[in-house]
């Protein structure tokens, strides 16, 4: 089983969802940068359980202990270890669930790979481990803050609602203004009236999640197997409930012709830019000094409260089950603090792979 993302920046994510603690291990950050728990907590606290009523209602404080890697409030080249314990567990939820796979869950097939899965709540399936996510992605967004790149996402669609366009330059201010984290705050009240209505009954929706990069340069990536598209889709859909993904104008460029999807270049304050960013900020695999544009398609929660049908694996029979336990009615909310991070990984490691980023500073 694979945990560990990155080449130079090395994340490894452990933990479950009902164990005793989750967290991270960073190999490879430069040594010398300003660190400590606060800064890990404010971007684990985005997407802490329990803070509104859109959320699970998993009553976790989620609060990070650094254990390794920083001596004297710096980080000094070492491994960067950082825990978050467990404190709400209701795992007896989960107990009559040992051999009846929910549907749209990886029980069926984490099972029938390892034999020894742990079924506690999606066990290291969970969207909890996402918590390592975050807080490599929070050294990560920290070190790229320092060369001026801002990493923000929004949510822009949730089921058939869809938000308006936001300038650029705002969404990160609005989105802040609402518990779906939307950007358009008219859409987000229609979102938000959505998600509560299908939680009454018991179901679950889901939706599109933009992440943007603006300040990065250009020059990040490879462009045959290493595509800084590439690798950017590939830790994008290793994020749980991710189905799909764009880059820039994604699935919508096979409308257009040529001419209209092409972007053109023209020179700006003596700098080489395009007057549209169709591609999403990537050409041939490499970085063209735009803002990276992508988006994730979030599928609906698959815990749901109301009757479905599955098997169970010791009498070999068709069944139903009611799935009980705590769960989002939309992961699209506190999908975007991971997005963030997950896309920040990506970058600072072509950054220190390019030679773009010193190793201490």
């Amino acid at each position: 089983m694979t945990n560990t993302t990155g080449e130079i920046f090395k994340v490894t994510t452990f933990g479950s969802s009902h164990g005793k603690a989750l967290g991270a291990i960073i190999d490879g950050c430069p040594s010398n940068l300003e660190l400590n728990e606060e800064d890990i907590q404010i971007e684990l606290n985005k997407r802490r359980p329990g803070t509104n009523n859109l959320t699970t209602s998993r009553n976790e404080s989620d609060k990070v202990e650094i254990l390794s890697g920083i001596f004297k409030g710096k980080t000094d080249g070492t491994p960067i270890t950082a825990i978050v314990f467990n404190e709400d567990k209701s795992s007896e939820d989960y107990e009559y669930l040992k051999k009846k796979p929910r549907p749209s869950h990886g029980d069926f097939t984490w099972s029938s790979k390892y034999g020894n899965y742990d079924y506690y709540g999606g066990g290291r399936g969970s969207g909890r481990t996402t918590i390592g996510n975050v807080i490599g992605g929070t050294i990560a967004k920290k070190i790229l803050s320092i060369y001026n790149i801002k990493v923000f996402s929004h949510v822009t669609q949730i089921g058939d609602v869809k938000a308006k366009k936001v300038d650029i330059n705002l969404i990160e201010e609005h989105s802040k203004k609402n518990d779906v984290r939307c950007a358009d705050n008219e859409a987000a009240k229609v979102m938000e009236e959505k998600i509560l209505s299908l939680k009454e009954e018991g179901d679950s929706i889901g939706g599109i999640v933009e992440i943007i990069a603006i300040g990065v340069p250009t020059g990040l990536g490879e462009p045959v197997f290493g595509k800084l598209d590439g690798e950017i889709a590939k830790v994008l859909m290793n994020i749980g409930s991710v189905k799909g993904v764009e880059i820039g104008h994604g699935f919508k460029i096979a409308e257009l012709t040529g001419k209209e999807a092409n972007d053109e270049f023209h020179i700006e304050k003596n700098r080489v830019k395009t007057v549209t960013n169709k591609s999403g900020g990537i050409l041939g695999g490499i970085s063209n000094g735009m803002p990276i544009i992508t988006r994730i398609a979030v599928k609906p929660t698959p815990s749901i409260s109301t009757p479905q049908r599955t098997v169970d694996l010791e009498k070999m029979e068709d069944i139903e089950i009611n799935i009980k336990g705590r769960h989002d009615p939309c992961i699209c909310p506190r999908i975007t603090t991971v997005a963030e991070s997950t896309l920040s990984l990506v970058l600072l490691d072509f950054m220190l792979k390019g030679g773009f980023i010193p190793r201490k500073f």
